[in-house]
C-alpha cells in the first residue's frame, strides 16, 4: 500500500511541475520562432483576403469584428469557397490580428 502511495505522489509530483513549466512557459509570450511564423501568416493572409473574399463581396474591414466571431465566419467561408485549410489559417490569424 505505501508502494501505492509513493508511485502516486511521484506522478502528482511529475505532472504538477509538467503544469507549472508549461504554465512558466507561455507566461514568457512567444518565442522568436513563434512570432516569425505569426507575421509570415499574418503577411500571407494579407495578400489572399482580397483574393478569396471578392470573388462574391466586398472584402470587410478586420475591425469590423470580434477575433472570435472571424472564426465563425472564416468556418463557414471555408466551406462556401471551399478555401485550403493552410489559406484558411492564413486569412484567419490576419483577421485576428489585423484590428
Amino acid at each position: 500500500m505505501k508502494s501505492l502511495v509513493a508511485r502516486v505522489a511521484i506522478i502528482s509530483v511529475v505532472l504538477l511541475s509538467a503544469v507549472v513549466s508549461a504554465h512558466a512557459a507561455s507566461l514568457m509570450g512567444p518565442t522568436p520562432e513563434q512570432q516569425q511564423r505569426h507575421l509570415e501568416l499574418f503577411h500571407e493572409g494579407q495578400a489572399l483576403w482580397p483574393i478569396y473574399c471578392n470573388h462574391c463581396h466586398n472584402a470587410r474591414n478586420p475591425a469590423e469584428f470580434a477575433p472570435y466571431q472571424w472564426a465563425q465566419i472564416m468556418m463557414h467561408m471555408r466551406t462556401m469557397e471551399n478555401l485550403p485549410p493552410e489559406d484558411e489559417a492564413a486569412i484567419l490569424e490576419y483577421l485576428k490580428t489585423a484590428r
